[in-house]
């Protein structure tokens, strides 16, 4: 399991270096669009320091193609192609860098389902991230808060804790209904939705503001120093460390 520690430390010394990372594909149990493996509809990165987030989908790349709405379901192939061609220009002069993602770790869904569309759709090998640099969010949350840190799914329960669901998130049934539906902007919405929370998540564990189910004592203290009398007392304590070291130095001479 990932060191939330260690990754503490990158988000503290390397922030402009991380980059957020999910994406969307026709479900697995799909077989409308004749392939073997789930297609890729869209691809999102965020840079965490700045919010600028790329977004690798489906109907963007149609348009950039010329391919006409009613055209998309014959000619997947090119706009898959197309998509992941973009998705590894941009991350290939970036791939040593830090990639957070949310359980993006075998093939059925991950970094080596991304590559292994890419290797079906244009017969090359890709810039593959490597996986010393890759940070699983879900493995670092439950290192640090328990893994009861939020109930099952996890990701919209933790949304749940923090406050409303974000806006335009699906669950995994909403997406595949939208890609039998051709609703490939949802999917994308639902993707750039998502790598904003992931943001969000990481920004609030930082600050110790993150709303967590788990009843262990680090969650306890983060929820403590969220109070106002909390902080009043920390700002007493300073005032009163600095009297007192004032008064050791009068003393003193």
């Amino acid at each position: 399991m990932a060191s939330a520690k260690k990754f503490l430390d990158v988000v503290k010394n390397h922030a402009d270096r991380i980059y957020i990372i999910h994406y969307s594909s026709q479900s697995l149990y799909d077989a409308e669009a004749g392939a073997l493996s789930p297609r890729i509809t869209s691809v999102v990165v965020r840079h965490y320091t700045t919010a600028q987030t790329r977004s690798f989908a489906t109907h963007i790349v149609a348009e950039y193609l010329g391919v006409a709405w009613d055209d998309i379901d014959s000619r997947y192939d090119d706009i898959e192609r197309e998509l992941l061609t973009q998705f590894y220009d941009f991350a290939r002069d970036r791939r040593e860098n830090y990639w957070v993602h949310w359980n993006m770790r075998n093939i059925t869904f991950g970094f080596e389902h991304l590559e292994h569309r890419f290797r079906v759709l244009t017969k090359k090998e890709p810039p593959s991230i490597p996986v010393e640099v890759r940070h699983n969010l879900n493995d670092i949350l439950k290192s640090r808060y328990g893994a009861d840190y939020a109930a099952d799914p996890r990701m919209p329960s933790l949304m749940d804790l923090n406050g409303p669901r974000v806006q335009g998130f699906l669950t995994g049934k909403e997406e595949s209904d939208a890609f039998k539906a051709k609703e490939f902007i949802r999917m994308n919405a639902s993707t750039i939705s998502k790598v904003g929370f992931f943001s969000f998540v990481i920004s609030s564990m930082v600050s110790g503001k993150l709303k967590t189910a788990s009843r262990g004592l680090l969650n306890f203290v983060d929820r403590l120093l969220e109070s106002r009398n909390a902080r009043l007392l920390a700002i007493f304590a300073a005032f009163m460390g600095v009297v007192v070291g004032a008064i050791q130095l009068v003393l003193w001479f």
